[in-house]
């Protein structure tokens, strides 16, 4: 009788059938994840006296089935952007894994649907379908999105898919982009009425200004930059109060103009201006009368400087106007001159129709033959002619005749 036996601590067990052969019988649940391949030590040894055995080993491959989904390396993803990014950017990397083997454990990232604000959150983030890595779709602003979560799935190769998702969390770091907004006083040049009865330390006025940064960036402090007098007034630091220093005296001026530097805690600090006006008076027509002509002046020097800017600009398009004028004068009249006065110009005799003779062959009847007498400083005289009565051609004196002279010459012939 033969007597088979394996190793120990694997989920296998022999059974045998018959006496001839013996068969390998599975004990537990196979997972190929925690072994993936098995050694099989089996022994046979018979029941003479001695014992005699053989033994033969059998290597078993687990084959991988799809029964793992990928795994995220976190529960949840955090990651901080300083606002005013380039699109582009790389944020992170989420990472999933898969217990799985070959295709079954290649993982894919896909950025799940959402919505942030009523906008796709795909107008945001994007997230590379081999890497995870996390883009940045657009610029962010603090003061527009503080933070916005969305969710990142990451599904393997096999068949069928499995999945698993993990939530991602993207804050915005605020930079000191907003220069402090100043709410009061308005900018309408009214101005702030201080009795010359006021007191040390009497409030004229408040700013009031806000920053739409965070942090230190919102930390805003006031300062008094230029003062009609400084010794009078004073801008408290940290609330923007302006009051007086000292007593109001009757050899202060009435009209008093101060103003006011709000600034951040940023770095790099930014910085908004307010302009104060201040009259220092005991009634109302007391201020009203200074500042009227004081507006009076200003709107008749304003109105000064525009009327002579326009007559200047008047008196430069007339310029201008006149040296064209001239210029195409001096143009045309060059051009006439070279146009009348050319000395090579032949001299072609006009014969009237009505007067030809057409009996006599190759010249006028003798009554008409001319001769044409000219100097070389007769451009612009007349032609002269006289009458040869013995003469049957028209002769010419070594001279030049022009453009205007032959057309008398031919008024001469038709008459």
């Amino acid at each position: 009788m033969i007597h088979c036996i394996i190793n120990d601590n694997i989920p296998f067990a022999l059974t045998s059938p018959s006496s001839n052969f013996i068969s390998l019988r599975i004990e537990q649940q196979l997972d190929r994840e925690r072994d993936a391949e098995y050694n099989i030590s089996v022994t046979c040894s018979d029941q003479g006296v001695p014992v005699l055995s053989s033994s033969a080993s059998l290597f078993l491959q687990i084959s991988d089935v799809n029964d793992n989904a990928p795994v995220f390396e976190k529960s949840h993803y955090e990651a901080c952007v300083l606002e005013n990014n380039k699109p582009g950017l790389s944020i992170f990397t989420v990472k999933a894994s898969d217990a799985d083997w070959n295709q079954n454990a290649r993982v894919s990232y896909i950025l799940e649907d959402s919505t942030v604000n009523g906008v796709s959150v795909s107008s945001y983030v994007s997230v590379h379908p081999d890497s995870g890595l996390i883009t940045a779709v657009c610029s962010f602003d603090y003061e527009q999105l503080k933070d916005f979560l969305f969710r990142v799935k990451a599904q393997d190769g096999g068949s069928p898919l499995l999945s698993s998702n993990v939530t991602v969390k993207i804050s915005m770091k605020d930079q000191n982009d907003n220069a402090p907004q100043v709410l009061y006083p308005v900018q309408t040049g009214a101005s702030v009425i201080v009795p010359r009865a006021a007191d040390v330390g009497y409030l004229v006025t408040k700013v009031v200004a806000v920053d739409v940064d965070s942090g230190q960036n919102a930390w805003l402090s006031y300062k008094l930059q230029k003062a009609t007098d400084r010794a009078l007034f004073e801008v408290g630091l940290q609330n923007g109060e302006i009051r007086t220093v000292r007593q109001v005296t009757d050899k202060d001026a009435v009209k008093q103009k101060l103003t006011v530097v709000v600034e951040d805690n940023g770095q790099p600090s930014r910085s908004a201006v307010v302009f104060i006006n201040v009259a220092v008076a005991d009634s109302f027509p007391e201020v009203l009368s200074e500042f009227t002509d004081f507006t009076h002046e200003k709107l008749y020097d304003e109105n000064l400087t525009f009327y002579l800017v326009l007559s200047l600009a008047a008196v430069s398009l007339l310029f201008i106007y006149c040296m064209v004028v001239i210029i195409s004068v001096k143009i045309y009249r060059w051009r006439q001159s070279r146009f009348l006065y050319q000395p090579n110009l032949p001299v072609i005799p006009y014969y009237p129709s009505h007067y030809a003779d057409t009996g006599v062959t190759g010249t006028l009847p003798h009554g008409y033959n001319y001769e044409v007498c000219m100097t070389t400083d007769s451009r612009k005289s007349d032609c002269k002619f006289s009458t040869l009565g013995g003469q049957n051609c028209l002769e010419t004196n070594a001279t030049f005749c022009t453009y205007s002279d032959l057309r008398n010459l031919n008024l001469l012939f038709s008459h």
